[in-house]
């Protein structure tokens, strides 16, 4: 239940602030009224007093931990609509692995330079 509380709660609550929240959660430090202002002044985004309280509020008897675990990063997918052309082969596609380890290098090196 407070699941569901907490996303009526958060649905007037800017994505930023809830940013702020898990960057605090993150460096673990208390996620509190005047932290979550520091970042999001940082940032330089003009801070909503309601807003920052009704997060802390909405917060306040959330396990952060749980709340991310209990996240799914499933993609709901669908059947294609008519616009998208289906095309069938008979023949099974073959992956080249060098060319698709490649690849999982660019990525790699992609995600290193953003995160260090």
């Amino acid at each position: 239940m407070r699941f569901i509380t907490l996303n009526l709660a958060l649905e007037v609550i800017k994505i930023e602030y809830v940013y702020a929240s898990l960057i605090l959660h993150y460096a673990q430090k208390p996620v509190t009224e005047e932290n979550i202002k520091k970042i999001l002044e940082a940032a330089g985004v003009t801070v909503d007093e309601v807003r920052v309280k009704a997060l802390t509020a909405a917060l306040k008897e959330v396990n952060i931990d749980d709340a991310i675990n209990a996240a799914t990063l499933t993609v709901p997918t669908t059947a294609p609509s008519a616009a998208t052309p289906v095309v069938a082969s008979a023949e099974p596609k073959k992956e080249d692995k060098k060319k698709k380890e490649e690849k999982e290098e660019e990525v790699a090196e992609g995600l290193a330079a953003l995160f260090g």
